[in-house]
């Protein structure tokens, strides 16, 4: 089967070339028994790529289970997955067969596989190697034919190295990797699915499909999609419902998009003035953004301590010094407008020295140890900065999550991740 029929078989859109990579590689391994790891960020469709390996297989009139293994609970994953017997545990009031035993034969799918407990990694890794397993309580062996398909939109490999994940586990599950792009890395099939939803919800809700103007085309293209292809569906989906007119332009496309105001107020670093042939930044990094943020900090406190030491060994350069710390106080009051500015307390006893009298005989008040300034090195590990505010942020919040995001400028997903990273207790 081609892949433009597999496309209208299984309602894909879009013709980049990463895309129809990974459409070749799941057709090519479908009629095999290799388990396979689809790699790629929520909301891409790994599911979908599930799908067609199984529908493409030779274990097609079988069943097909797909399992989110971030959604069971860890105490009952092992239960769930490879069943139990009476009495094995509080409420098991009945025996009952798990997943591997009831798809025997078939295709059974584990999405969001990083997040399945070590105990029942290593259940799996028995499964995948002798088609064995044992039900919670039991001591008898059964076998099942199962082939797996896994999913993940986090680094395994990265797992393996803090020991969240089991190496062997890994290697065995990523015979075949199948890497699904993100949407910003097929910019050219944004506008070819945008098209299509609202279309369909045109036709849905019984109304005129919208249309874009060239600004907010450009505007659609150059948004990040950190929800990929669902956050985009939804997006058309709104608009379908909410739009008043529809021919829409960039400032009205703007209210549906929570971002598009930050697009170009991110700080734009220099490995990316070239990258996309001018078609905008990529931001998805965030360690990098913090780092140019807290580089640019440091600068100005670095600058502002050779000033004071300029102004007490030459008061004429008072007025300098005025005008450049009202600059950045307006700068500051512009960008933070609901915060009001509080002056810093000093950290040491000042005493003056009326022989340096400036201006209308006010003294200048400096430390007793002026002339030994040392510049103190602070640390600039994002890790540790990012993770104290995060900590911060949940301190403030009292320990709510969804307000805490907010105030960080992240999704609350991202927060729950970078949670489970720093092992940041709540």
């Amino acid at each position: 089967m081609d892949l433009q029929s597999i496309k209208n078989r299984f309602g894909i859109i879009g013709n980049s070339p990463a895309l129809n990579h990974a459409l070749h590689v799941a057709t090519q391994v479908a009629n095999t028994d290799l388990s396979v790891l689809i790699v790629g960020e929520s909301g891409v469709g790994k599911e979908v790529f599930s799908q067609i390996i199984h529908a493409l297989s030779a274990r097609k009139h079988n069943p097909f289970i797909a399992v989110n293994c971030g959604a069971i609970p860890e105490g009952t994953i092992d239960s769930e997955l490879f069943g139990h017997e009476k009495g094995s545990f509080t409420g098991a009031v009945d025996s009952r067969k798990g997943y591997f035993e009831t798809v025997n034969g078939g295709t059974i799918f584990l999405d969001e596989i990083g997040e399945m407990p070590i105990g029942t990694q290593a259940r799996l890794l028995r499964v995948l190697e002798t088609g064995e397993f044992i039900r919670v309580g039991s001591s008898k062996v059964q076998k099942t034919d199962v082939r797996v398909i896994a999913a993940t939109n986090r680094d395994l490999l990265e797992f393996t190295q803090n020991g969240r994940f089991r190496e062997d586990l890994y290697y065995r599950l990523s015979t075949v990797p199948i890497r699904v792009p993100s949407l910003r890395d097929r910019q050219e099939d944004i506008l070819i699915l945008f098209r299509k939803f609202v279309v369909d919800f045109a036709e849905r809700y019984k109304t005129t499909p919208i249309q874009l103007d060239d600004e907010a085309k450009n505007l659609l293209i150059r948004y990040p999609w950190k929800g990929n292809v669902r956050e985009l569906k939804n997006i058309a989906e709104q608009m379908s419902v909410l739009s008043v007119d529809k021919q829409v332009t960039a400032q009205q496309l703007k209210q549906f998009l929570p971002e598009a105001n930050n697009i170009n107020r991110l700080p734009m670093l220099a490995n990316q003035h070239n990258n996309n042939n001018g078609g905008g930044a990529d931001f998805s990094n965030e360690r990098e953004i913090l780092y140019k943020l807290f580089f640019d900090m440091k600068k100005d406190v670095t600058e502002l301590k050779k000033m004071f030491v300029e102004i007490v060994q030459n008061p004429s350069a008072l007025n300098v010094a005025t005008a450049y710390a009202r600059d950045m106080m307006q700068e500051y009051h512009h960008q933070q407008p609901h915060q009001e500015y509080q002056p810093a307390h000093a950290v040491a006893p000042l005493h003056p020295h009326p022989h340096n009298a400036i201006g209308h005989g006010q003294p200048v008040f400096i430390h007793d140890d002026i002339h030994h300034h040392e510049e103190v090195e602070e640390s600039l590990n994002i890790m540790d900065k990012e993770k104290e505010l995060i900590i911060k942020a949940l301190k403030k919040h009292k320990g709510k999550r969804k307000d805490a995001s907010a105030d960080l400028g992240i999704s609350e997903r991202t927060l729950y991740r970078k949670l489970k990273e720093y092992d940041i207790d709540e």
